[in-house]
């Protein structure tokens, strides 16, 4: 009988897979609680310790790290003397391994999680029998992936050698482990200590997993595929939940991340806020007393550079808003949330896409696009990393002790708008003036190769 290991840590589908490996007549070998749920389905199944004669110690710290795993994982039975030391040791052939790994980035993910929890969920065993069976997968199936199993099952009953679908399993698995290498290095790396020293890891290395793939990029030649960040929870746009509306595309993508760039200064303040951005860059911002004030004044900006554009709000969106906005054609619209009238009503509009927060009624941070507290932009032959900046609050630029340098000082209106267009210029490409009043930009110049320039279109 040839023999299969499963040992996972995520238990979707597993009972399925070991009765179907059973009923084809491969003898099962497992661990722990996979062998519990294996032997729950009523399927036959051997403990590790079993097969190896060697019983799990330091805790479960040690369970696979044995020549009768792994020789039986690397032998290549093609060889000659391969199958000569497998004989002569009594060791048996393994065909399939399926493992999943620790849940390292959801451990390390909770606010709670002590060095020494983390270390525990450094999975060793897993990633060993997984790379090995990986680099003889022409005599192995590796699995790391539940989604898989179906698959797997369907290239045992056909037989023959299936190196296409072998390959693409062992090129998942190593992918797979070093995603895995890669989060455990950034969490024992850390972050405080490098900005303490005022440097940047020397080696950064990034995980990302793919959300979704898209029609095409910025032109309809270009591929493009949206991913997150791996080893961190969804936060950004990743965490938005979409309510209603077609796929996002490349360019709504980036117009949501200038959103919430744009809305950021103003989350922790008392005035609701209202951002209206198109290819990026705001045509209208503002706060007021309510979102539908905020709106208002944000539409008056630019009534017409509105039109297809990304909306954002830091507040949950009322029914008073949801009724404004039918008379505009928006592209996206984001906020915290959404009143239950309000979300009928704008869903009524076939062409919008609806977003919302993960988090009901309040954005988490979302600053650092693809590392924590790092920006990466891609150059020719390389990338540029620096640190996320900080949202500028409107309160800033006053604990700033910003120098007047008119003959006149501002009156305390006056500061008031200073502050604000502190806040929301920052989301306006260089060269960018926005001329503020009341809480609002009544001007905005964005762009501009002279400063007069756009001085003169603001």
């Amino acid at each position: 009988m040839p023999y299969a290991i499963l040992s996972v840590s995520d238990k979707t589908g597993i009972a399925e897979l070991a009765g179907a490996l059973h009923s084809r007549g491969w003898t099962l070998l497992s661990t722990g609680g996979t062998a519990q749920v294996i032997r729950e389905a009523s399927v036959p199944v051997t403990s590790i310790a079993d097969h190896t004669g060697f019983p799990e110690i330091l805790g479960g710290r040690v369970k696979t790290l044995h020549p009768a795993v792994h020789a039986g994982l690397l032998a290549r039975l093609s060889v000659e003397s391969d199958v000569r030391d497998l004989e002569r040791h009594d060791l048996d052939p393994i065909g399939i391994v399926v493992v999943n790994l620790y849940p390292f980035r959801q451990t390390v993910a909770r606010p709670d999680t002590t060095l020494a929890g983390a270390l525990e969920q450094i999975d060793i065993g897993g990633p060993t029998m997984l790379r090995a069976a990986a680099k003889n997968h022409p005599f192995v199936w590796p699995v790391c992936d539940p989604s898989d199993y179906e698959e797997l099952i369907g290239a045992v009953d056909a037989g023959g050698d299936q190196d296409e679908f072998r390959r693409s399993l062992a090129a998942k698995v190593f992918t797979h482990t070093a995603a895995y290498d890669s989060a455990v290095a950034g969490y024992l790396r850390g972050s405080k200590e490098e900005s303490d020293a005022g440097g940047l890891p020397e080696d950064l290395m990034l995980s990302l997993t793919r959300v979704q793939s898209l029609r095409y990029g910025e032109n309809p030649d270009q591929p493009a595929a949206f991913y997150r960040v791996s080893s961190s929870p969804p936060t950004g746009i990743p965490g938005l939940r979409q309510l209603h509306g077609k796929e996002l595309s490349y360019n709504n993508i980036l117009d949501l991340d200038g959103a919430l760039l744009a809305i950021a200064p103003f989350l922790d303040g008392d005035l609701s806020a209202c951002a209206i951005l198109k290819h990026t860059t705001p045509c209208g911002i503002a706060v007021g007393r309510s979102p539908a004030e905020a709106y208002r004044k944000a539409l008056a900006c630019d009534p017409v550079s509105a039109f297809g554009s990304t909306v954002v709000f830091s507040e949950p969106i009322t029914e008073a808003v949801a009724e404004k906005l039918t008379d505009l054609f928006v592209e996206c619209l984001v906020a915290p949330g959404y009143a239950a009238p309000a979300l009928q009503i704008l869903q009524q509009k076939p062409s919008i896409r609806i977003l919302a927060s993960g988090d009901e009624g309040r954005f988490g941070d979302f600053s650092g696009h693809l590392a924590p507290g790092l920006d990466l932009r891609g150059v020719i032959g390389g990338v540029l990393v620096q640190g996320s900046p900080t949202p500028a609050r409107p309160a800033a630029l006053r604990e700033a002790g910003a120098d007047v340098a008119t003959a006149r000082a501002p009156s305390e209106a006056e500061w008031e708008d200073l502050a604000f267009a502190w806040a929301a210029v920052q989301s306006v490409k260089s060269n960018a003036i926005l001329l503020a009043q009341d809480g609002a930009a009544v001007g905005i110049g964005a762009g501009q190769m002279s400063r007069v320039d756009a001085s003169r279109i603001a």
